[in-house]
């Protein structure tokens, strides 16, 4: 039994329980801003030993921050904030979880119980959840363990007057927290496993590719034991990045269309079979929907549902289960990695280059990646936390390199700055797709104000990167190194010009006749 005198007053109160239910479901990270409606609940946050209170700068950053803690796959990402002018600010991050299938708790500390129904006016006012005690731990629970089980972010508020005061629910001992496990269908797993098996079995050169869905299904395991089982090439869509090992011996690359990794894109869509484990086809993943990817030739499986071909669709099968059963069942085939092998062509002699002559942007051979977050031409190295898919503008989070200084943190961040939106440049130009540009650097010292370990540098050269890099992974490999790298407006590769035209097609199509 746990000594719960040392919480003082605080002692079986609404606050405690809700600290001690995020350690026990793994936040223990808490990203915050205060508010007059939230200070209470904080303090008894700051109490709980397990976890760590992390201030942020403003609300939509600490919602991206616990966007990032649910992604590293440690436990549900968690944000405090205040009523209703933090909860607004947050929301982009919010719905940015939801479409992203990211549990995320977000709590909101909310006006004086007394004060709902009471017709006064307050400040920040839309609406409230918890707002008396007897119910509090249920109704806490409950949105925790939806944000699990649905892997989507909830959202608490919690009265400013209630997390201070003892209740009999939150004196005694809580029920402890159990999740039950989700269990396939077994008839309809073995179903699929069956169509599944005899479809692919019967292909002469199928693949296997990867999809962002791989992470909410908890299958990033049962996926590489897949690809080991059955031999079949191995390929990831550009939003899953990071969720698939490149260092497989069968990885061919990033399968993205017309815009796919060298000789990737030939490989996948010659198959005469493929499976896609978790995929999203929306006009950026499809490239402006021009994937020749035939459904009668594809198994799609999503985290709850799995179909084979123009033929059976099973339900409440789950990713993982259906994966480590089917990799018992494929014969093996390198049909498909031996034509990749045969057609593929290592990267030619690099473009010469005068003696500091002006970065271009494809420079992947000269960093070596442990975490990487935007570039879809980086390879990414066992290990790696995060995606290489977020192209947020630093302009957006800036201010949270304070708190990444204030907590110790020893990235190297990589600022690609060729002024503007070059993404949006390649679909449709204007006047809007430049930025107002800083000078990155100083802005990063200013606020780094010589308190904690930072080090920034700028550089307009291969040689002067190549250095900067060997300094930030030595001698300043114990502070935040910042980077500022500089390319031309116009410097991108010709994936993305090719990705720019036909995503700018896509979207400039007349609408159909009536």
């Amino acid at each position: 039994m746990e000594d719960i005198t040392r919480y003082g007053d605080r002692a079986g109160t609404l606050g405690r329980h809700l600290a001690r239910r995020l350690v026990q479901v793994g936040a223990r990270d808490v990203f915050s801003v205060p508010g007059d409606f939230n200070l209470a609940l904080l303090d008894h946050l700051v109490d709980e030993p397990g976890l760590n209170l992390v201030g942020c700068c403003n609300e939509l950053n600490a919602g991206y921050a616990a966007d990032g803690y649910a992604r590293s796959g440690r436990g549900p990402g968690a944000c405090v904030v205040t009523f209703t002018v933090g909860g607004l600010s947050v929301l982009n991050a919010i719905a940015g979880a939801y479409s992203e299938d990211l549990p995320v708790i977000c709590v909101v500390g909310g006006p004086n119980s007394n004060d709902y129904g009471s017709g006064r006016i307050l400040h920040h006012t839309i609406g409230a959840v918890v707002n008396n005690l007897e119910d509090a731990h249920e109704q806490i629970d409950t949105a925790i363990s939806t944000a699990l089980k649905e892997s989507k972010p909830v959202y608490i508020s919690i009265s400013c007057n209630l997390p201070g005061i003892p209740h009999s629910t939150f004196l005694r001992e809580p029920v402890p927290y159990f999740l039950a496990p989700t269990l396939s269908n077994r008839a309809g797993l073995e179903a699929a496993v069956d169509a599944a098996a005899e479809f692919l079995n019967k292909a002469v050169k199928p693949v296997i590719i990867g999809g962002p869905r791989l992470r909410v299904s908890k299958a990033q395991e049962a996926f590489v034991a897949l690809a080991d089982a059955c031999g079949y090439p191995v390929a990831v869509m550009p939003s899953g990045k990071g969720l698939v090992p490149e260092h497989h011996p069968h990885f061919i690359g990033t399968y993205w269309g017309a815009v796919s990794t060298a000789f990737c894109g030939e490989i996948v869509e010659s198959a005469d079979a493929y499976l896609f484990a978790g995929p999203i086809f929306n006009d950026y993943s499809s490239v402006g929907y021009s994937l020749l990817i035939k459904k009668e030739k594809a198994v799609i499986v999503q985290p709850k549902r799995v179909t084979v071909g123009d033929g059976p669709s099973f339900g409440w099968v789950f990713m993982a289960d259906f994966l480590s059963a089917l990799a018992k069942r494929l014969r093996k085939n390198s049909t498909g990695v031996e034509n990749y092998r045969r057609i593929f062509i290592p990267p030619s002699v690099p473009l010469k280059r005068a003696d500091n002559e002006a970065l271009r942007i494809r420079i992947p051979n000269a960093i070596r990646i442990d975490r990487v977050v935007g570039g879809r031409d980086a390879r990414v190295r066992p290990g790696m936390q995060g995606q290489a898919r977020d192209r947020r503008s630093f302009q957006v989070t800036a201010q949270d390199v304070s708190t990444m200084i204030c907590c110790g943190q020893r990235s190297v961040i990589f600022l690609i700055n060729n002024g503007g939106y070059t993404i949006e440049v390649e679909i449709h130009d204007g006047p809007y797709n430049v930025i107002k540009n800083w000078d990155y650097t100083r802005f990063v010292d200013a606020i780094h104000n010589g308190e904690g370990k930072c080090w920034t540098t700028k550089v307009r050269t291969e040689e002067e990167l190549v250095e900067a890099i060997g300094e930030a992974t030595g001698t300043q490999k114990e502070s935040l190194c910042f980077i500022e790298v500089i390319v031309h407006r116009d410097d991108t590769s010709k994936e993305l010009l090719e990705w720019g035209s036909r995503v700018s097609a896509a979207n400039s199509r007349p609408p159909n006749p009536q």
